[in-house]
């Protein structure tokens, strides 16, 4: 019965290029994972527990939620709760841009609050969510923008540089690297271990602790971030499967679905038909 209640809605902007959703009706939980795009969203209805960067939040209606690219989280529902949640993605090159013209100086922000409870903002992230879904005219849409993100870094922002953010070690780091440059192959823990003197198990927990997830799970979300870039340019979802590394379609369709709430399919829709819309078909795969 739950399931049926289920519905996912993204719409892509091309003027602002920027995409919005809307989840509601959801009761699954969502996996530990990051993305390499800002997220700005609210919670509509329900309650969920987060976890954001070592940290535990209990969220609910009027909340507002801050990701930063590389934030790792994960939520899952409060009593059975069912969630409504709004929220765009903003990629960092558009997030920069904008910072620009707001302040005179392009610089990449860094929120530094993952939750505002019963915070006024959120009503600003609706009216751009509605701006977007209802084509609003440009000017509107960009004004919308231009007013949420100048509150935001008035009140739960600073700049990157100068962001007290815990970074990974230098050894770390040079694993993550790794991971990036060669999301494609069939990468194994081995092949980790040899650029370390790490054991099996110290590198699995030192990883895990510096990044917030694990090695293989970092390696699933750089893949899923490049098979997203793949699908926008209208490659096939077979090949994007395969560039990004994926085993086989079947394991991307799944994955995807699993952090998207799309199949790749019903994502790529959104950049290619004239709506600029997509959401959930259970019987698409």
């Amino acid at each position: 019965m739950l399931q049926e209640q289920e519905q996912r809605h993204i719409y892509y902007d091309r003027d602002l290029d920027i995409e919005a959703y809307n989840l509601s009706g959801i009761v699954q939980k969502f996996p530990n994972h990051f993305h390499e795009y800002y997220v700005i969203g609210f919670v509509e209805g329900g309650k969920r527990h987060l976890w954001c960067k070592g940290k535990e939040y209990d969220v609910s209606e009027g909340d507002l939620l801050l990701f930063n690219p590389r934030d790792n989280h994960y939520c899952g529902p409060i009593n059975g709760e069912i969630l409504d949640y709004r929220a765009v993605n903003i990629n960092p090159e558009e997030m920069e841009r904008t910072v620009g013209e707001i302040t005179g100086k392009p610089y990449m922000p860094y929120f530094t609050d993952t939750v505002v409870y019963k915070s006024d903002i959120t009503q600003s992230v609706r009216d751009l969510y509605l701006a977007i879904l209802e084509h609003a005219p440009k000017l509107e849409k960009e004004e919308t923008l231009f007013f949420l993100i100048e509150q935001i870094l008035r009140e739960y922002a600073s700049d990157f540089e100068s962001a007290d953010i815990l970074q990974p070690n230098p050894r770390i780091k040079t694993l993550c690297t790794y991971i990036e440059e060669h999301y494609a192959e069939n990468l194994t823990l081995d092949d980790l271990l040899a650029m370390t003197d790490f054991g099996k198990s110290y590198l699995l927990r030192s990883f895990t602790k510096q990044t917030g997830v694990s090695p293989y799970r970092y390696l699933q979300t750089i893949r899923l971030d490049k098979a997203r870039k793949f699908l926008e340019q209208g490659i096939a979802p077979i090949d994007a499967a395969g560039m990004a590394g994926f085993a086989d379609q079947s394991h991307f369709t799944h994955f995807f679905k699993e952090f998207i709430g799309l199949t790749p399919k019903q994502y790529q829709r959104i950049f290619q038909n004239n709506t600029e819309q997509a959401e959930t078909d259970d019987d698409e795969k």
